[in-house]
């Protein structure tokens, strides 16, 4: 009797466990996620980008996800990321569910812009993973790790800010003229009466300090 019963509790648990129930409720089969990859390099170092690309695509394999886009971005300036907007595009359409880089630095220009657009993924439902620094946003870990980079943001912000302002100290100190230049357009008549009493272009370029190409631009410049 003894053995009946426990075989009986043995098969209960049994069909609990396959049941597509959770306490009471029905069990959300687990979500597809839809990978996009982002590999970027310089234009001296474009040998890596298969490096990158087959540790994301493996890494995408491991979670269980599937590739829903490919972006391969070759650069060397850092505002050059044309593709990567082509990229956040697709997130704002709901293309992709998360975004796999190799490193932070390959995504974002600076500390601000890597904070401004984890701030809009996030808005956005979508998740992001930099697999050197670890970095998982679709983990409640991940995103409180996140927060730190608002921290680091501010504190760039501030390094930039003094740096200007200690360079417009030493410019000022060197009796440099600081603001807007004067433009040509306001020596207009002034060149054009310098010209007429055989003054040469150069000189008054010189004694109006503008460009000798402003200077010929005016003169070529019907009146």
């Amino acid at each position: 009797m003894r053995e009946g019963h426990c075989g009986l509790a043995a098969k209960q648990a049994s069909t609990k466990a396959n049941s597509p129930k959770v306490f009471g409720q029905a069990r959300k089969p687990a979500k597809m996620f839809r990978a996009g990859l982002y590999a970027r390099v310089s234009t001296n170092d474009q040998q890596t980008i298969p490096l990158q690309i087959r540790a994301l695509r493996e890494y995408a394999v491991r979670r269980g996800w599937t590739i829903a886009m490919q972006v391969k971005e070759v650069g060397s300036g850092a505002s050059q990321r044309q593709l990567r907007e082509k990229f956040l595009d697709a997130a704002r359409r709901r293309e992709v569910d998360v975004v796999l880089v190799w490193r932070l630095d390959r995504w974002g220009r600076s500390v601000a812009d890597l904070l401004a657009t984890l701030q809009e993924l996030q808005h956005l439902g979508v998740g992001f993973v930099s697999l050197t620094e670890a970095l998982d946003l679709t983990t409640r870990a991940g995103r409180a790790m996140a927060g730190l980079l608002a921290v680091f943001a501010e504190f760039e912000r501030d390094i930039l800010r003094e740096r200007v302002r200690a360079g417009l100290a030493h410019a000022r100190q060197n009796g440099k003229k600081l603001g807007r230049p004067i433009t040509a357009g306001l020596h207009t008549t002034q060149v054009r009466k310098l010209h007429r009493a055989g003054i040469s272009k150069s000189e008054i370029a010189r004694r109006l300090e503008i460009g000798r190409t402003s200077v010929r631009r005016i003169l070529e410049t019907r009146s």
